[in-house]
């Protein structure tokens, strides 16, 4: 694969890993105390908000990781962020 194939590719996955954080952020965002829902409830709420701020985490890696990856490819402009 040549270098302009391979850096479309890493930029795509970029865009989609962007959209991912967008995402996992706001579903990441404080459980707010509510009495209309349950201690369960709640507590599942919990649950979930630590599922998605390990993913927001991983997909923040691994956007840092693409991101070098492009600027190996030639974007010195990229460098001076790592």
């Amino acid at each position: 694969m040549d270098t302009p194939e391979l850096r479309k590719l890493v930029e795509t996955a970029i865009g989609r890993t962007e959209k991912r954080i967008t995402q996992y952020r706001s579903l990441s965002e404080p459980v707010a105390p509510d009495n209309a829902i349950g201690r369960v409830s709640r507590m599942d709420a919990i649950n979930n908000k630590g599922v998605m701020e390990a993913a927001l985490r991983k997909s923040e890696e691994q956007w840092k990781g693409l991101r070098l990856n492009l600027a190996r490819l030639g974007d010195r402009r990229l460098w001076k962020e790592y």
